[in-house]
C-alpha cells in the first residue's frame, strides 16, 4: 500500500521549477529595479554616477539592485540628522580668528587674504594664528615622535585611524596606548571598519582586551545589517592632551617605515606634527567622528591655546554628508586663485572635470603647474585609469612627473609657495565624494615653501610624462587604459 501511495505522488517538475524560480526573480526585479531606479535619479547629485547605477539596476535582475543598495545609497546624512546637529563639526564657529597677541608677517597676510576667505566660506572652523607645523618624513621619524607624545601623555590619548596593522609598528603603539591607559590618562582609539580589515588579529581586538575604548567607524557586517560600504573614514588624527597633534596621509604599522629596503610594500609619506590653536580644531574633529560613530558625547575641556609659531592653520573637513565637495570646492578655488605656481603630490588623481578645467586654465593664464605622481602605483588600475585622462593636461602644458619606486603616498598642495593644504585627502572621486576626509590649510611662506622645494626635489628624482608617450601606448594599454578610466567615478 505504501508502494501505491508512494507511486501515487507527482514528482517536482525540473523545469517547472527553474520557470517558477524565473518569475519569483522577474517580479522582485520589477519591484526593486524601478525603486532603485527612482531613489538613484532623485538623490544623486552627480547625472553621470545617476545614469550609471540606473543602467546598473535595470540590465542585471536583482544584482543591480542589490549592487546600489550597498554601494549607491548615502545612509551617513540620514544618521547625522538623527543625531541632532551637522556631523564633524558641532558647535564651532564660521569666520576668522587670529590671535590679537601674535605678528603675522604682511607678506603672509596679503597674498593669503583672497585664499583665507575661500576657507572661510567652507569651514566650520576659523583661520586660528600662533601655530608650529613641522613634517616628519616616513615612519622613521613621525612614527617616534608620535609614540613620544603618547608616553608623555599626562590627560588625553585620541587616535584616528583608517588602517592599524598589528605587526611590529602596530604592536609598539598598542603598548605605549596601554601604558597611557594604566597611567589614568583618557584613550579613545577609532578605526575604520573597512580599513581594519588589512590586518590580522584586529588591532581592535587587541586593544580591546588591554581595556583600551576602541571603536569601529561604520563597521561592516550581515547582522544587524551595516551596509556603508562605500562610506569610509579616511582620517588619520593623533591629539595628545589637546597641546599636540599629528595628521597626514600615515596610518599605522610597518609599511610606513620607507627606509626598509627588505620591505617590497614599503611606502613612502609625511606626517605632519601640529602645535597651537589649530590643535583644538582636530580635537573638535575627532570628538564629533567619535560621537558619531558611538553615540557617545565627547567634550574634552579645551585648554587655553598656547601661542607657540607663527603660522595660520584651519581645519577642513569633508565627506558624504553636509560637507559633500567642500575639498573639492577648496582644490579648485585655490587653483582659481594662483598667480605664479601650483604644486600638486598625490598617489591618486582622478579628479573631478572641474579641478581638471581650473588646471588648463591656470596654464592658460600663465601659472606654472606641476603634478607629481608615483609611477609605481599600489592601485594598478587606478594608475592606468590616470593615464587615460593626462593627456588633457599635458597637451595644455602641466608639467607631470613620475616619482620612482617605492610607492610614494604623500598628498600636498602648494600654491604661490605661500599656501598649502596637508592632509588624509587624495584627488579622486573616492576620496572627494565618498570618504569622510580632513584638510589643514596653512598660510605661511616658509613652510610652503619648504614643501615646494621637496615636490620640486621629488620631481626631478623622476621623470617627465610626454604627449609622445601617452600617444605611444598600444591599442591593447590603451583600451585597458579607458576601461579602467570608465569606472573612474567608481574607484
Amino acid at each position: 500500500m505504501a508502494a501505491n501511495l508512494d507511486a501515487g505522488r507527482a514528482t517536482p517538475d525540473p523545469k517547472a521549477l527553474d520557470l517558477l524560480q524565473a518569475w519569483i526573480i522577474l517580479f522582485v526585479h520589477l519591484v526593486a529595479a524601478p525603486a532603485a531606479v527612482l531613489h538613484a535619479l532623485i538623490t544623486r547629485r552627480d547625472p553621470r554616477a545617476s545614469f550609471g547605477w540606473i543602467a546598473v539596476c535595470i540590465l542585471f535582475p536583482l544584482g543591480g539592485p542589490v549592487a546600489y543598495l550597498l554601494f549607491g545609497v548615502n545612509r551617513v546624512r540620514s544618521r547625522a540628522r538623527h543625531l541632532g546637529h551637522q556631523s564633524f563639526g558641532r558647535g564651532v564657529d564660521r569666520g576668522d580668528a587670529l590671535h590679537p597677541d601674535q605678528e603675522i608677517s604682511e607678506q603672509d597676510l596679503q597674498s593669503t587674504e583672497p585664499l583665507g576667505r575661500i576657507g572661510a566660506r567652507l569651514s566650520r572652523h576659523p583661520m586660528v594664528a600662533g601655530n608650529r607645523v613641522a613634517p616628519l618624513y616616513n615612519g622613521e621619524s613621525a612614527y617616534p615622535a608620535m609614540l613620544e607624545a603618547i608616553e608623555g601623555a599626562t590627560r588625553s590619548v585620541y587616535l584616528s585611524t583608517y588602517i592599524f596593522d598589528s605587526d611590529e609598528t602596530g604592536l609598539k603603539f598598542m603598548q605605549a596606548l596601554v601604558r597611557a591607559r594604566q597611567r589614568g590618562v583618557e584613550v579613545k582609539v577609532l578605526i575604520d571598519g573597512a580599513g581594519e580589515l588589512y590586518s590580522s588579529p584586529r588591532a581592535r581586538r587587541l586593544l580591546a582586551r588591554k581595556g583600551i575604548e576602541v571603536a569601529q567607524f561604520l563597521p561592516l557586517r550581515l547582522f544587524p545589517p551595516s551596509l556603508h560600504i562605500n562610506m569610509r573614514s579616511h582620517h588619520k588624527i593623533l591629539v595628545v592632551d589637546g597641546s599636540t597633534a599629528f595628521t597626514g596621509g600615515m596610518n599605522i604599522g610597518d609599511r610606513h617605515l620607507a627606509e626598509n629596503q627588505a620591505n617590497p610594500s614599503r611606502v613612502v609619506d609625511i606626517q605632519f606634527r601640529l602645535e597651537g590653536p589649530v590643535v583644538a580644531q582636530l580635537q573638535r574633529v575627532f570628538a564629533d567622528t567619535w560621537e558619531f560613530a558611538t553615540g557617545e558625547v565627547l567634550d574634552p575641556p579645551e585648554p587655553e591655546p598656547e601661542i607657540t609659531g607663527g603660522l595660520l592653520c584651519r581645519t577642513i573637513t569633508d565627506g558624504p554628508d553636509e560637507d559633500l565637495d567642500r575639498l573639492t570646492f577648496l582644490f579648485t578655488a585655490a587653483i582659481s586663485q594662483a598667480q605664479e605656481s601650483i604644486r600638486i603630490m598625490t598617489p591618486y588623481f582622478l579628479p573631478p572635470r572641474e579641478i581638471i578645467g581650473a588646471l588648463q586654465s591656470a596654464v592658460l593664464r600663465g601659472v606654472k603647474v606641476t603634478l607629481v605622481l608615483p609611477e609605481k602605483n599600489n592601485l594598478r588600475f587606478i594608475h592606468w585609469a590616470t593615464r587615460n585622462m593626462l593627456w588633457e593636461l599635458v597637451l595644455q602644458g602641466v608639467e607631470v612627473h613620475y616619482q620612482p619606486p617605492p610607492f610614494v603616498h604623500s598628498k600636498l598642495l602648494v600654491i604661490d609657495r605661500c599656501y598649502l593644504v596637508i592632509g588624509s585627502s587624495n584627488w579622486d572621486m573616492r576620496s572627494l565624494r565618498l570618504n569622510f576626509e580632513l584638510g589643514v590649510e596653512i598660510c605661511d611662506s616658509g613652510l610652503a615653501g619648504k614643501m615646494a622645494g621637496h615636490i620640486d626635489h621629488q620631481a626631478a628624482a623622476g621623470r617627465p610624462v610626454t604627449i609622445e608617450e601617452l600617444d605611444g601606448r598600444s591599442l591593447p594599454t590603451r583600451i585597458r587604459d579607458s576601461i579602467c578610466w570608465l569606472f573612474s567615478p567608481y574607484l
